[in-house]
Order: C-alpha cells, then sequence, then structure tokens
C-alpha cells in the first residue's frame, strides 16, 4: 500500500484549511487516510507560528514506513528540519512562450526596418545637399 504524506482541504468556500494527513496514494484528497499529522493555515501571515502545525515524532515515524510527502509537504518537512528537499534548477522558468517569442521577434524587426528607413531618409537629403553645393 503506497503511503502518501499529502494535504486534505477543508474549511469554507474562500477560507481554505488544510490538514496534513498520511493516507493510501488511492484514497481521494479529502477522503479516508490514516492518521492526521499537522495543520496548515495558508489566511495566516508567513512568519507566524501558528501557520503550520507538525506533530515531528509521527512525521518521523511515517517517513520511516516508507510514506513519500508531496511536493508542498515536504517544503513544510524541510522547513522543520524533518527532511531534506533538493535544490531544483529550471532555467526555462522565466523565458517567454513561444508565441511572445514571435511577437517579440517580430516587432524587433519592424524596428530595424524603421530605423534602416531612417537611416535612408537622413541620408538622402544630404546627398541633395552635397549636390546642389556641387552645382552652385
Amino acid at each position: 500500500m503506497p503511503l502518501k504524506i499529502r494535504l486534505a482541504r477543508g474549511g469554507a468556500k474562500k477560507r481554505p484549511h488544510y490538514s496534513i494527513v498520511v493516507a493510501d496514494a488511492r484514497s481521494p484528497r479529502d477522503g479516508r487516510f490514516i492518521e492526521k499529522l499537522g495543520i496548515f493555515n495558508p489566511l495566516l501571515p508567513k512568519d507566524s507560528a501558528e501557520r503550520v502545525v507538525l506533530k515531528n515524532d509521527r512525521v518521523e515515524h511515517w517517513l520511516g514506513q516508507g510514506a513519500q510527502p508531496t511536493d508542498r509537504v515536504l517544503r513544510f518537512l524541510d522547513a522543520a528540519g524533518l527532511a531534506k528537499r533538493p535544490a531544483r534548477s529550471n532555467p526555462n522558468k522565466g523565458q517567454p512562450g513561444k508565441k511572445a517569442q514571435e511577437r517579440i521577434e517580430a516587432k524587433r524587426k519592424a524596428e530595424e526596418e524603421a530605423a534602416a528607413a531612417a537611416a535612408e531618409a537622413a541620408a538622402a537629403p544630404a546627398e541633395e545637399a552635397a549636390d546642389e553645393a556641387a552645382e552652385g
């Protein structure tokens, strides 16, 4: 039976409150669980001590039994010093999507063409002035 340490949502509409539970991975998110290990209240300030409350000894017990924490719960366990969360690197995260890159490229080409046209227009009157000076 694969075990997960995960969040189970509770609370009212627009007022979430999560329980940190150990459950069978195949059970529904808010369904049957084996044991409640703590709570997470996202409405409290980030520096509040009551935002995440864990039963450390029970968490260690279930981790020893092979329960796998979800990504969000692993963040809480890492902050509490109960588990180590490996650093992730996503170098493409800050880059715009394919359509946005196409728009940026089209805009850049239009600016280059406008700059080239402006340079030609600036060069043409200078040539005419030089021709008039040579004639006069």
